[in-house]
């Protein structure tokens, strides 16, 4: 089957569509194949629209109706002609109503797919043909009533099914209202307001306390604390101060922000998880695949099931053809797979946008789906599990100095270096809150260290290769020096003052994430390309017992082979370019948002935050995901199973017999039970 546009997904608007051409176009894309991929094209308010004037029109077919007046033993108005009124009605709701259901029924059989909308066409001209020969003469019940109720539920079945496809689409449209329409652009010594869309890269506009950023940008003056909420899903407010990135939605605090324009359109963030999503939500799940199987499937079973009712029933009455064809006409309303096409891309399309409302963007759905069955998750450490940034990892100060001291001058010392570590300790004694006392004559000595006067005093960051070090600090020094950590010193002149240990620092949240898993029974592994002692000493810190260290780039992704050597299914979460091998070769790719382009396009799912905690959220949406599913499936499947016998007359024994109306209701309650249960997912808190 050829394979539909999916770019309607980007847009949040969905423009009235014209009901010749596009109305019934291709359902099958919702029902036996491509996940919803099409559904932006069924605009719910023309099924609305014509199931009103449908029901409307139905009134006077079944006031008239002399069978119906036979069955329920009233004696409806008649008078000359009268008998006429339920054929123009049934004829104008066949053309008003029924033919939406034949184009769709064209295209399926042009694609070789016949299902749903092919079903459906059987029964209405089947119903549509035998009521016409009745009225020009033929012996027997005409079909008139049962028509128009057919094709009117029918009309109700597909506005609920497509009001609810909408609704899940619609996360999307959610997001890109978020970027505001104006910007304060700002133009030498005044500010004037413009349309976004006329702002161009290095453009500085001006956020005012509570707007929303209107594009990715740079901070170049102000502090303020920004809500990111839109992309990681975190409530907390992020302090932002100049030099700082934002996002473009993201909602400014307090403070006035002068934002420089890095990135427009196609490339902000917002756009990014608009296309991350609308791929997702075109994407095929395993199960939609059996979805779409079993409607395929459904549609021969159906077919086979009204031929024995027509032979067997030829058989049992052959004087009551009207009998013998509405048993046909039952068997094909309710085989048709309504539910079973709405099962899984409406559970999909719910998952997709809660996840992307929790920072979870799901590229792939197949990845989604695979993420329950994860026994294993391994982390990359630098830039996952930890910031990829030095930290002050401990302080030892010497007997008669105190930790403060220690901090507070050794980051006097290094204020005026631009060395990493020297950023490191001074931001470390920013945090704490010391102020800082002024130093002089700044001198950094190759290999020796730094060295600057504070007061009287000349003080020395080193690496103590060249002092006499105390027996207790050499021990400890060495021992963490072996866990990993750079080791420095602060004397003056022979004194040494005491140690300051830096390393990649651990995020705050790893432990929270890896307790996490493991509470779900998951085993969780770190790679690094650093020494063994580096590598346990922060697998100490987070509990995690399984290390693979002084792993080379190019080796990552055969770590991730000999894991899932033994069968067992492996979720590789990294940030960096050379995680991108490893997170293809994976059972599911999680990459770490704050990461790079390369690991983003490698993985299936992508956290929007740098937070590993969204790992522990990726696998229980998985669940409930796959939860849903099953159940939709079982409930679709299970209504077919049951409501097929009873439609082809199994129980006319002991008197139970559904007419093709009541066939058609028992339809459109399945579709509506299956939305309903997909609907619930939205309550899930991750």
């Amino acid at each position: 089957m050829p394979q539909h546009e999916n770019h309607d997904h980007d847009h949040h608007h969905h423009a009235p569509v014209s009901t010749s051409s596009t109305t019934g176009h291709d359902h099958h894309d919702m029902h036996a194949g491509h996940g919803g991929g099409d559904h932006s094209h069924h605009d719910p308010a023309i099924f609305r629209r014509k199931f009103w004037l449908s029901l409307i029109l139905t009134i006077p077919t079944l006031v008239f109706s002399t069978g119906l007046q036979d069955i329920l033993g009233l004696a409806g108005p008649r008078f000359p002609g009268s008998q006429f009124i339920p054929a123009i009605f049934g004829i104008a709701i066949f053309l008003y109503g029924g033919l939406v259901f034949l184009r769709g029924a064209v295209t399926e059989l042009k694609s070789r797919q016949p299902g749903m909308m092919t079903l459906i066409s059987l029964a209405v001209v089947v119903a549509l043909g035998y009521s016409v020969a009745v009225t020009l003469g033929l012996p027997g019940m005409d079909f008139w009533w049962e028509l128009s109720t057919l094709i009117t539920i029918m009309l109700l079945g597909h506005w609920i099914e497509m009001s609810a496809v909408m609704g899940a689409q619609d996360a999307l449209g959610e997001l890109a209202k978020l970027l505001p329409d104006e910007a304060d652009l700002v133009h030498g010594d005044h500010v004037m307001t413009v349309p976004v869309s006329q702002l161009k890269l290095g453009d500085v506009v001006l956020v005012r306390p509570g707007a929303a950023i209107p594009a990715d940008g740079e901070v170049v003056d102000g502090a303020s604390d920004v809500n990111e909420a839109l992309l990681t899903g975190e409530s907390a407010a992020v302090a932002k101060s100049t030099g700082d990135a934002v996002i473009g939605g993201s909602v400014n605090g307090s403070g006035a922000l002068r934002v420089r324009v890095t990135k427009l359109g196609d490339d902000t963030a917002v756009a990014g998880i608009m296309k991350l999503v609308a791929d997702a939500q075109a994407s095929k799940s395993g199960a939609q695949l059996l979805a779409d199987r079993a409607a395929a499937l459904l549609f021969y079973v159906a077919l086979g099931a009204a031929l024995i009712t027509l032979v067997v029933w030829l058989i049992l009455a052959p004087g009551d053809p009207a009998f013998v064809l509405e048993r046909v006409v039952s068997v094909l309303v309710i085989a048709c797979p309504h539910a079973l096409g709405l099962a899984i891309p409406l559970v999909s399309q719910i998952s997709t946008a809660l996840g992307a409302r929790n920072g979870i963007l799901v590229k792939n759905r197949l990845a989604l789906e695979e993420a329950r069955t994860i026994d294993v998750v391994l982390f990359d450490k630098t830039g996952t599990l930890t910031t990829g940034t030095q930290g002050v990892a401990a302080l030892v100060p010497a007997d008669g100095t105190t930790e403060q001291e220690l901090l507070g001058l050794a980051a006097a010392v290094e204020a005026q270096s631009e060395h990493p570590i020297a950023r490191a300790i001074v931001a470390e004694a920013q945090s704490r809150g010391l102020a800082l006392a002024k130093s002089t004559g700044f001198a950094a000595q190759s290999g020796r260290g730094v060295t600057a006067t504070i007061g009287k005093r000349e003080l020395t960051v080193s690496s103590g290769r060249e002092l006499d070090l105390p027996p207790a600090l050499a021990a400890q020094g060495a021992e963490l020096g072996a866990g990993g950590a750079t080791v420095v010193y602060l004397s003056t002149g022979t004194t040494v003052l005491g140690m300051l240990a830096l390393a990649d620092t651990v995020r705050a949240e790893s432990r929270e994430a890896v307790d996490a898993l493991k509470q779900r029974g998951v085993r969780v592994a770190m790679l690094t390309g650093d020494s063994k002692a580096v590598g346990a000493w922060v697998a100490a810190q987070l509990g995690i017992d399984e290390v693979h260290a002084e792993v080379l780039p190019g080796e990552k992704s055969a770590v991730v082979r000999a894991l899932q050597a033994d069968g067992s299914k492996v979720a590789m979460v990294g940030d960096g370019v050379n995680d991108a091998p490893a997170l293809a070769q994976a059972d599911v790719g999680i990459a770490i948002g704050a990461g790079t382009d390369v690991a983003i396009e490698s993985a299936g799912i992508v956290l929007a935050s740098s937070d590993p905690r969204g790992v522990a959220r990726t696998l229980a949406l998985s669940r409930a995901t796959g939860a849903k599913e099953l159940q939709n499936l079982f409930w679709a499947t299970g209504y077919n199973a049951i409501g097929i016998p009873l439609a082809a007359g199994a129980l006319f024994g002991v008197g139970i017999l559904m007419p093709p109306a009541l066939a058609a209701v028992f339809m459109s309650v399945s579709t509506i039970v299956v939305a309903a249960n997909a609907q619930l997912l939205r309550r899930l808190k991750l």
